[in-house]
């Protein structure tokens, strides 16, 4: 493992070499009162065999579309349909990220950062014609903390990107049992580039490796997916970033997780109070879960347009870590905008703003 000084000196070469040109300018639509949706899956024709497994039983009512075939089209598109939506319901500004597993399940690694290259390269090309809508977060492979704290970089400096989106664990290992989570000390280099970055690193879910699918939902296939499956399995590993003691060594680094934080902001006060327990034990978190929520974490709305249970986490973390997503095209942008639409009974209009623009403007830096 590289140091952090030596880390430093290799990017320094990296970037005076890397001649691809920055996709996203700091010039980008702002209307004053458009949206902002930042969990936006699309991927590439190399990596559509991924979709359409896992936890699509089937994808019948599940895509916008109706059908998997059009799922995948949606998927694959960001210039018609998907624009043709954004338009019509009032977003200046999506942030594109790989949909899952994407790399992170790719058990190689020679060919997960291979890939995560070439799709950090073919989504700053796509879009590079479009950049006062679009930006982008980059895919990683996480096999080596050093390796993806140089492509993250790159991706940032290079690319323009506004952070990145990994896909839960990394798998890896000849039999795809092998799994990586980024508490570990070694992903400390990793965790050091966010913070100089001053990016956020979006946590969304994936499917699970089969031998942990078989044995979570193998007695009721239907918790498979969003039901049930990815928070209950992405809720660890944002946890474990909390307990590890990753925010206490990098209190800059920040972190956004979906669908209304993966249901840790609802269970604050029980995480907290049975962590307590720990601290004999050596837990290594300084602080609670619950002051992570102030300071390192931040979650929003996608596809979960609940304004009781949003309502509820505006009073246990406040609006201000709460920002507006679609999680499209997995659920319909008209969907999240029709929801919208019934929160001025709910919000004032500043507050409004807050949850579809303002936070995020702030949280990937769009106007630095």
């Amino acid at each position: 493992m590289l140091s952090l000084a030596t880390l430093r000196l290799v990017i320094l070469g990296v970037c005076v070499m890397n001649s691809l040109p920055k996709v996203l300018s700091k010039e980008w639509r702002n209307s004053g009162n458009g949206r902002i949706v930042l969990e936006e899956a699309w991927t590439i024709p190399e990596l559509i065999h991924q979709i359409g497994h896992g936890f699509f039983l089937p994808l019948v009512d599940l895509a916008p579309g109706g059908t998997n075939a059009e799922l995948k089209a949606n998927l694959l598109d960001i210039h018609n349909q998907r624009r043709q939506f954004m338009d019509e319901n009032n977003i200046d500004f999506m942030v594109v990220s790989c949909a899952n597993p994407c790399i992170q399940g790719l058990s190689d690694p020679v060919e997960a950062e291979n890939m995560a290259v070439t799709v950090n390269n073919r989504l700053a090309e796509t879009i590079a014609n479009d950049t006062e809508r679009f930006g982008g977060f980059a895919s990683l492979s996480m096999h080596n903390a050093t390796n993806a704290a140089l492509e993250l970089n790159r991706t940032v400096t290079e690319l323009g990107f506004v952070g990145a989106l990994v896909n839960d664990y990394q798998q890896s290992g000849p039999d795809n049992t092998t799994l990586l989570y980024y508490d570990q000390p070694e992903y400390d280099v990793f965790w050091q580039m966010v913070s100089d970055l001053d990016v956020p690193v979006y946590f969304h879910p994936r499917s699970n490796i089969a031998q942990i699918g078989s044995l979570m939902t193998g007695h009721a296939r239907w918790l498979k997916g969003p039901a049930q499956e990815f928070a209950a399995t992405l809720s660890n590993h944002i946890l474990g970033l909390c307990t590890n003691g990753v925010f206490d060594r990098f209190p800059k680094a920040k972190i956004i997780v979906g669908h209304l934080g993966e249901r840790i902001p609802s269970d604050l006060g029980r995480i907290d109070e049975q962590l307590l327990r720990q601290i004999p034990n050596g837990i290594p978190m300084k602080l609670n879960v619950s002051s992570y929520w102030q300071t390192n974490i931040w979650e929003t709305t996608s596809g979960n347009f609940q304004t009781p249970l949003m309502k509820f986490h505006m009073d246990t973390i406040g609006l201000n870590r709460i920002m507006y997503s679609v999680d499209y095209p997995y659920v319909a942008i008209p969907e999240g905008e029709a929801w919208l639409q019934t929160l001025p009974s709910v919000l004032s209009a500043e507050e409004l703003n807050s949850l579809t623009r303002n936070v995020a403007i702030e949280v990937l830096g769009l106007n630095k």
